[in-house]
């Protein structure tokens, strides 16, 4: 929990995730104005995501508070107008923190360490934080790049590194549907990250598909690519993008640790590193239960209604769009829908 300190005797707070565009972004504009300013990474208190949800009605994050007045998110602050925005930034400084404003966690949780760790959820969330931490400092103010090269030389980047060779001694058969689901969408978002560093960003079709096909970790004792983990992990072993065969043969030992059944889901909470892609985010066996996926599932319902109700799916898809990027996506929506 950060504090940007000031004489005012109000507050505001903002409730974060690391490695969120949108939340470097607020932050940045909150520091301009000069304000005291109390940065609540949810990452760091779980529990906190339920009282924020119950609190504002939203999923989403940051979420801002000016003393007790509820903003919103980073579009709500930019879009506030200039009077509306002064008489904020004044409430906070000439009056005191009101008793019913948002409440603060206690600070019980130690910084992230790169000592040992033998349970699989546990490593892929201490790897996943690890690396959402520096993404956050190597992201700019603007939330719109990235400073790959700073990251690659950052300590910390070799912390990491040394903390992801415990991945080849973890036991992977035991984890549950929803153990498996946190570990490889935050191993898998990890990776690609860590891929960039090392490699660069991919710039055209061949590059992508060389990289998603050969950035990988061992795990387990067992090698797996970005393209292992999405469609032979996480899509129940089903052929990917220009894929002539599944990822896994029936002699594969991998195999026994494919979804017995393809969680569409995940196509909202795997980040590829494009700019499309859903926000970077460290996921718990929890979080995976059901609809629980952050905004997932309220994304899926959304586009769903818009779709269910029309005669044909492909014609719907016509008339909506003519990007095949967003095709895509509706496929996807299709999949999901045919198992709801």
């Amino acid at each position: 929990m950060a504090e940007f300190e000031t004489s005012a005797p109000g507050r505001v707070t903002v409730y974060s995730i690391q490695g969120c565009p949108h939340c470097v972004q607020a932050k940045a504009t909150l520091r301009c104005l000069e304000v005291p300013v109390c940065d609540v990474d949810v990452g760091r208190h779980p529990a906190l995501r339920a009282r924020v949800k119950d609190l504002t009605g939203r999923s989403t994050f940051p979420q801002i508070f000016f003393n007790n007045i509820h903003v919103g998110g980073n579009d709500d602050l930019q879009k506030l107008a200039p009077e509306e925005l002064q008489r904020l930034v004044s409430l906070v400084k000439e009056k005191p923190f009101p008793a019913d404003a948002p409440t603060l966690p206690e600070e019980n949780q130690s910084e992230d360490t790169a000592g040992e760790t033998d349970g699989a959820p546990e490593l892929s969330l201490l790897l996943r934080e690890m690396i959402l931490k520096l993404f956050s400092e190597h992201l700019s103010a603007d939330g719109k790049s990235v400073d790959y090269k700073g990251m690659s030389v950052n300590p910390a980047f070799q912390r990491y590194c040394e903390l992801a060779i415990q991945l080849q001694r973890v036991e992977l058969l035991s984890l549950s549907r929803e153990e498996k689901l946190a570990f490889f969408i935050n191993i898998y978002n990890a990776l690609v990250i860590h891929g960039y560093l090392r490699l660069g960003a991919p710039t055209n079709v061949w590059q992508r598909y060389r990289f998603f096909n050969y950035v990988s970790y061992l795990i387990g004792g067992e090698v797996f690519t970005l393209q292992d983990i999405e469609n032979g992990v996480l899509r129940g072993n089903r052929r990917g993008v220009a894929q002539l065969r599944k990822p896994f043969s029936k002699t594969d030992p991998r195999l026994q640790v494919a979804l017995p059944d393809a969680e569409p889901l995940i196509h909202f909470a795997l980040n590829c590193g494009a700019k499309g892609c859903p926000p970077i985010k460290t996921y718990t066996p929890h979080m995976c239960q059901c609809d629980c996926l952050p905004f997932i599932g309220c994304i899926c319902c959304i586009m769903i209604s818009l779709i269910k109700h029309l005669d044909l799916l492909n014609s719907a898809i016509s008339q909506l769009t003519d990007n095949s990027y967003t095709n895509q996506i509706f496929a996807l929506v299709t999949e999901y829908h045919t198992v709801m």
